[in-house]
């Protein structure tokens, strides 16, 4: 026989959209875990600004030209880089044409009237401009490299081969911003933020609203009307202007933010766990547990909670879909994480001005991630709710 949690899941395999929700809440949560490795913009923050090629439209491609910043970075592990980015060593800087000299190139970038001129070694090298400059002799240049005591010597012709083969194509899936960063980049970082609130809300709201939803419940009388008394105060007030309240008094701060949204969401919790506990606290196997000697903490949470894990599924999908809303808008009036860490609220506000001008996707495509991304979470929500109910 088939137990509870299968019978669950085999209703859910059928409930189409629920299926479809749940898959792409899985692909969020995989780009999110991954982040820095699959972005095509791995600096910290998605923060790579280019500003020749900004508001591009979706799929503009570009030469970028990777010019060696003059100091030393310092290179992080694979863990670090996956959750924070990576330095660059590079400046890109994209162009439309470039030609070679004998020791330059020379390059356009998008939109300039003229050229632009480089030498071939500070194209190449980190140079260390203190000591003694570049020397040219036949082709060969001596160049005094960041963190070398001796002169490395290279042909010109080499270094030449050398940049050809660095000038690549960059395609921007989904155009760049005001700022000419890569939109997609952001919008793949910015996921994690949207999660993480949304996950964080729904562990605080949980954590608190089954605590004090199960006292008020089980033990009744004063307790109940006291607890209820602040559960119907709480709810009583606004959500956005309670959040404000919270992050006016705590500060601005994505751990703020967290704690904030956590904060306003366990009422609902507390309402459905304290209808709950009261049904199954008049039940047998709790009178039975009484009886046995078992302490009350005992009983609401090994024999009574377990009895309510569907309800609590439920709602627990529907706070992280409030939860990512919530923040959105944070971030969309300005009380959301501080630049340059992309949020898909903070990119609306950064953006939306232009989507007026004649470019709609640059406020489009945070807003599409946002309807996706919470109409998921309500069709699971949905799916599961439906899946107990027939249970």
């Amino acid at each position: 026989m088939a137990s509870p949690t299968q019978l669950v899941w085999d209703k859910i395999k059928k409930n189409k959209p629920a299926l479809l929700g749940l898959f792409f809440i899985s692909f969020c949560v995989l780009i999110a875990l991954l982040g820095y490795g699959i972005t095509p913009d791995d600096s910290p923050a998605a923060n790579e600004q280019m500003v020749d090629i900004q508001l591009k439209s979706p799929g503009y491609t570009c030469q970028i030209l990777p010019v060696v910043k003059n100091r030393l970075v310092e290179e992080t592990d694979i863990f670090k880089k996956l959750l924070f980015g990576q330095q660059g060593k590079h400046t890109n800087i994209p162009i439309v044409s470039h030609r070679f000299t004998t020791d330059s190139i020379y390059f356009k970038r998008p939109e300039a009237l003229s050229e632009e001129a480089l030498h071939l070694a500070d194209v190449f090298f980190p140079l260390d401009y203190s000591s003694q400059p570049i020397l040219r002799s036949e082709g060969i240049i001596l160049v005094n490299q960041l963190g070398d005591s001796k002169p490395t010597r290279v042909a010109l012709e080499e270094l030449v081969q050398k940049i050809k083969q660095k000038i690549s194509k960059r395609k921007f899936l989904l155009g760049t911003d005001v700022f000419g960063r890569d939109v997609l980049s952001r919008l793949m970082i910015g996921l994690r933020i949207s999660l993480f609130v949304g996950l964080i809300a729904v562990v605080i709201s949980l954590t608190i609203g089954i605590f004090i939803g199960a006292v008020a419940g089980y033990f009744g009388g004063k307790i109940d009307d006291l607890l209820m008394l602040l559960i119907n105060t709480v709810w009583s007030i606004p959500t956005l202007l309670l959040v404000f309240a919270i992050v006016l008094t705590l500060g601005k701060g994505i751990s703020n933010i967290f704690l904030a949204v956590g904060l306003t969401m366990w009422v609902e919790v507390a309402r459905i766990v304290r209808g709950q506990v009261m049904t199954y606290r008049k039940r047998a196997f709790v009178e039975a547990a009484k009886t046995m000697g078992f302490k009350s903490g005992r009983i609401i949470f090994n024999h009574i909670l377990p009895n309510i894990v569907g309800p609590l599924l439920v709602i627990a999908a529907a706070n992280f879909a409030t939860a990512i809303l919530i923040e959105a808008g944070l971030s969309y009036l300005g009380f959301g994480v501080d630049p340059p860490q992309p949020s898909w609220g903070t990119m609306l506000n950064e953006n939306y001005g232009y989507a007026l001008s004649g470019k709609p996707w640059i406020a489009i495509v945070p807003a599409l991630a946002i309807l996706l991304l919470v109409l998921s979470f309500n069709l699971v929500g949905n799916g599961l709710r439906d899946a107990f109910a027939e249970k």
